[in-house]
This record gives C-alpha cells, sequence and structure tokens, in this order.
C-alpha cells in the first residue's frame, strides 16, 4: 500500500509509477490520497499502463485500488 497522504501532485504519481517499476507490474495496489487532483493524475497514469481504478472516498481521503486488466 502506498500511502501519499498530504503530498501534492506529482509526487503521488511518482510514488506510483516507482511501485510499479519496482513489483514488476503487481496485479493489484492500493494508494491513499488526500486530493481529488490526485485521484485523476494517478487513474490516468494507471490506466494507460493497463490498470483498472476503483476509488474510495472517505472524510476526504481517498482509498484507490489499482488492478492489471
Amino acid at each position: 500500500m502506498i500511502d501519499a497522504r498530504g503530498q501534492s501532485c506529482p509526487i503521488p504519481v511518482v510514488m506510483v509509477q516507482e511501485a510499479v517499476k519496482r513489483e514488476g507490474f503487481p496485479a493489484e495496489l492500493r494508494v491513499l490520497v488526500d486530493a481529488r487532483v490526485c485521484v485523476e493524475n494517478i487513474t490516468r497514469f494507471a490506466s494507460f499502463q493497463g490498470y483498472t481504478v476503483s476509488v474510495e472516498e472517505a472524510s476526504g481521503e481517498y482509498t484507490m485500488t489499482l488492478k492489471r486488466k
């Protein structure tokens, strides 16, 4: 799980990129962020890399689940 709460873009996207490279395109990856713009940017990156993205929002925090297609 990547905890990118408190980070502004592009840092959360870079954290996801590094995790994908390091873990060799994992089947599933969870990401925590607290800014809607980060959700949008990570979703764009993940879709381009062949992941589907689901998002759950609670109290201004977002839990993103990226799954390989």
